[in-house]
């Protein structure tokens, strides 16, 4: 029987009745040694049993000497003292300091007995056995006493503390061999689904590789857990109930990725209800993304049911699961977010009743105020955490977040690094390049690329969330790319555009065109499949200007034309998503860039070639970065590399010069 999601609670309500059924905290403690230690929590506080330094000792290199004996030098009558010999580092000095005598010493020596200072070497002059002391110190200046960095009995880490290569240092500093620590709580995961393929192996289509495993299991460890990877389950109740038995055998908690939704082959919560009580005590939770998560215990141990896609998975795991991990090792529940008050340049509407959860990107406008761009993808798409910086939430209640409204935004990390450019457009292995070599000459460059395609580009700019956009867009009056959307996107007094490259756009067909696919006029055959491009794409304005040409050609109306065509209305967002169809026999021909055709290993019918050109935010053209970005693209570097790697696309003379600005600049 299909179980439909019938009573979600909220996530406050989940976490409840998780705490309700099941205590998590640390499961005891172990003792390792100091080198094993790094990032274990401690389990016992830790009391010096050694003064450190254990000796006074030199803090310079110099002479040791009685301070007293130093009183009135100066640069033009200094104090000369008799040098008794040498303190070495490592040695007990065999040497006593009387007055009037000086012993030279390095930095970390023992002090000798008798002296209580010592005058830094860049002060004093030797002449004939004697030392000329130009600069007079006082008693213990440049020493360092014993126990005045730790002294005996004194507490130094607590109970509860991360070792880090900082703490682990005061640790060896005392003389610790080994440490008691708790012991990190075992973690099984588990990936369930029919199309899920371990890497390494080779994909079939419709399937996909294993990205929630890899994913969760390290994020476990960022928890302080033992991730133990049980394997990939298909949709199978048998292999999934021996699995998630092994797991709880195994480890201390489970987490399963995929079968949680409505679907019929989601059966986690039947499942889970055989293997022991109280069993599921969550399906279902009012979030976005995350919505189809189980929690359940089993005899004293819980089981996270993580929706499949990633972002969800990932979501759901930072919320709810993190805080039970860190739990048991030991560690505060939460890690402290930091949180940054910003704007929104894009107006969000949120699902009516749940929670949701926007991920965003940061970067700063031309008046240096910080904005978050919401990243392109939805939860299916591991990309839309990668992509972004951190996230705000939207309550239950609330509709939408307009365009301009300030928002808390919660980070991912402390250590978030904002763009020093930003390009958002149709994606192209060509800016890919462009980055790679800005990276080599300037290493601390940092460029966010957010693929959303030519329209997309131009809506960055206008918004002005973008930097640069890479368009690709054909004007059916003028027969111009680019140009002339310029205006029809308000942006004449907003930008300017700078000559890209050229690719090479044609149809994509299997290899040896087997069925002998020769232009536009065959898509009305009966026996082709295309595959066409998504609206709003530089590719989809071209096939259809070329469309609306047969179609005059013909003496037909366009729409009668393309009704004609089987799979004019299936849409592929992407060239190699084009040239993946063709591949597995899903279309018999597609229009995309001959460098996919290549990589597929498909064949190539020329169509066209197109201007991938780079629309640059006025406010943005005189930035350092901006720059570099367009110097790479003029250089010979840049040339002779796309020409190398990326057959089908190349520069021309005029790459990197401005075609279009406004007319006040």
């Amino acid at each position: 029987m299909r179980k439909i999601f019938k009573t979600l609670v909220t996530l406050e309500e989940a976490v409840k009745k998780l705490y309700e059924h099941f205590e998590p905290k640390p499961l005891g403690f172990e003792e390792i040694p100091l080198f094993d230690a790094f990032g274990r929590v401690l389990a016992e506080d830790v009391y010096s049993e050694v003064d450190v330094p254990p000796f006074d000792r030199a803090a310079m290199d110099g002479y040791a000497v009685k301070a007293a004996d130093t009183f009135g030098a100066r640069e033009d009558k200094p104090v000369k003292l008799k040098i008794i010999g040498k303190v070495k580092v490592g040695f007990k000095p065999e040497i006593h300091v009387n007055r009037g005598e000086a012993a030279e010493i390095g930095t970390g020596a023992p002090m000798p007995s008798g002296a209580n200072a010592v005058v830094m070497v860049e002060y004093t002059e030797e002449e004939n056995g004697y030392v000329k002391i130009f600069k007079p110190v006082v008693p213990s200046e440049n020493v360092q006493p014993a126990g005045s960095d730790i002294m005996v009995g004194e507490l130094i880490l607590r109970e509860g503390q991360l070792l880090t290569s900082r703490e682990i240092g005061v640790l060896a500093a005392i003389g610790k061999v080994s440490i008691k620590v708790y012991r990190k709580p075992k973690v099984a995961i588990i990936s369930t689904g029919d199309e899920i393929v371990k890497a390494g192996e080779k994909l079939p289509y419709g399937k996909i590789y294993d990205i929630n495993g890899p994913s969760i299991f390290s994020a476990v460890k960022e928890c302080g857990g033992e991730p133990i990877f049980i394997g990939i389950a298909k949709d199978d109740v048998r292999e999934i109930i021996d699995m998630i038995r092994e797991g709880f055998e195994k480890a201390d908690i489970v987490i399963t990725s995929g079968s949680t939704s409505a679907g019929v082959k989601d059966v986690l919560y039947q499942i889970v209800e055989q293997l022991g009580e109280p069993g599921v005590i969550v399906h279902g939770i009012k979030i976005k993304p995350g919505k189809p998560t189980v929690i359940a215990v089993v005899d004293n141990k819980p089981l996270f049911g993580l929706p499949g896609y990633p972002t969800s998975a990932l979501t759901i795991f930072r919320l709810i699961v993190a805080p039970v991990i860190r739990k048991m090792a030991g560690l505060p529940p939460v890690v402290q977010e930091d949180t940054v008050s910003t704007v929104l340049k894009t107006r969000i509407y949120a699902p009516p009743g749940r929670k949701y959860l926007v991920s965003v990107s940061l970067a700063r406008d031309k008046d240096g105020n910080l904005v978050a761009v919401p990243t392109p993808g939805g939860s299916g798409t591991i990309t839309n955490l990668a992509n972004a910086d951190g996230y705000f939430e939207i309550p239950e209640d609330v509709e939408f977040v307009d365009e301009g409204e300030r928002v808390q935004v919660k980070l991912f990390s402390k250590d978030i690094k904002l763009p020093d450019l930003v390009f958002i457009g149709s994606h192209c292995l060509g800016v890919d390049l462009i980055y790679k070599l800005m990276r080599k000459h300037w290493p601390n460059i940092n460029m966010r690329i957010l693929n959303v395609g030519s329209t997309g580009g131009f809506m960055a700019i206008k918004r002005g969330e973008a930097d640069i956009a890479g368009v690709h867009l054909l004007d059916e009056k003028t027969g111009t790319y680019n140009v002339p959307f310029i205006e029809k996107f308000g942006l004449k007094n907003k930008a300017v555009l700078v000559r890209g490259y050229i690719r090479e756009q044609g149809f994509i067909v299997a290899k040896g065109n087997p069925k002998d696919f020769q232009g536009f006029p065959d898509l009305l055959r009966e026996d082709i499949r295309f595959i066409n491009r998504n609206k709003g794409s530089g590719t989809r304005t071209l096939i259809d200007i070329e469309l609306k040409k047969l179609a005059r050609k013909l003496n037909l109306p366009f729409e009668e034309l393309i009704s004609k065509i089987k799979g004019y209305d299936v849409e592929a967002k992407t060239h190699s998503a084009v040239a993946s169809a063709v591949l597995h026999g899903k279309a018999d021909v597609g229009l995309g860039i001959r460098t996919v055709a290549e990589m597929f290993n498909l064949e190539f019918i020329p169509v066209a070639e197109e201007n991938y050109d780079f629309l640059i935010s006025i406010d943005s053209v005189n930035k350092q970065s901006t720059k570099l970005f367009l110097e790479i693209l003029k250089s010979e570097e840049f040339k002779m590399k796309l020409k190398e790697e990326f057959k089908g696309i190349e520069t021309r003379d005029d790459a990197g010069k401005i075609i279009y600005k406004p007319k006040s600049h």
